[in-house]
């Protein structure tokens, strides 16, 4: 190949390879962008009034202009109905987040509700932890979300009290009780009388934008090395050794 055919090609490559790297750098940066938007509607949202039991859209799609939405609700603990979703570890312990379908004051509808986090029983792994009881009507107060906290699980075989995940649609029709299309993580325990022996150390719902900028730079910084590549193996180091010694 000739020295000329060689450099042109060399040139080409450079170019592609920075043109491909700069555009991913960019699109990452718009990746970003949408998401800070999308932060800020969920702060948006989080600052709105507290909706009422009354005011929960049961409609699935309409209801998604609901999520992220502060609720504070009145109604009753369906007890035998609570499931526990397993490895949910927090604040460095092992446990469970306990679930429970709130019967919502003045609706036949149900909402299931992300009550707390119990620890788990290291002698016994089957034993179900007991939860605070309540009789009567309680006040629930937390945040909408699109569903429970969710892990990847190998298995689509659901059923006990101990589960890897639960998907409301699905669930109520095995429980038999019509069900709300959105999950509340509780906020404060029941009535706000006092400590109910469950975790509510939430992560804050983010969109994630700073993975984005971490990408973008990954790769502009490859971009820049592709440039600084070709410049000091095309024209720095052969004027280097064209030098007289």
């Amino acid at each position: 190949m000739k020295p000329r055919t060689r450099s042109l090609l060399l040139l080409l490559a450079t170019v592609l390879g920075m043109a491909l790297t700069a555009r991913l750098g960019f699109w990452q940066l718009d990746r970003a962008a949408q998401k800070q938007a999308l932060q800020a509607a969920i702060e948006q949202r989080a600052e709105l009034p507290a909706l009422t039991g009354l005011e929960l859209l049961s409609e699935p799609v309409a209801a998604q202009a609901q999520v992220h939405r502060k609720a504070r609700l009145r109604g009753q603990w369906l007890e035998d109905k609570t499931v526990f979703l397993d490895n949910r570890p927090m604040q460095g312990r092992v446990g469970f987040f306990a679930l429970t379908p709130l019967q919502i004051e003045g609706r036949r509808e149900a909402l299931l509700v992300q009550r707390g986090w119990v620890p788990r029983d290291g002698l016994d792994r089957s034993r179900l932890p007991e939860l605070p009881r309540s009789t009567g009507v309680v006040e629930v107060e937390g945040r909408l979300a699109v569903s429970a906290s969710r892990l990847y699980e190998f298995s689509s075989v659901v059923s006990g009290r101990i589960r890897q995940n639960v998907e409301v649609t699905e669930y109520s029709t095995e429980i038999k009780q019509v069900l709300l299309p959105l999950t509340l993580v509780q906020s404060r325990p029941d009535n706000a009388a006092g400590p109910d022996g469950l975790l509510r150390d939430w992560v804050a719902p983010a969109a994630g934008l700073h993975k984005n900028y971490g990408y973008a730079f990954q790769w502009f910084a490859l971009c820049a090395l592709i440039l600084g590549l070709y410049v000091w193996f095309q024209t720095i180091r052969p004027r280097r050794h064209a030098r007289p010694q």
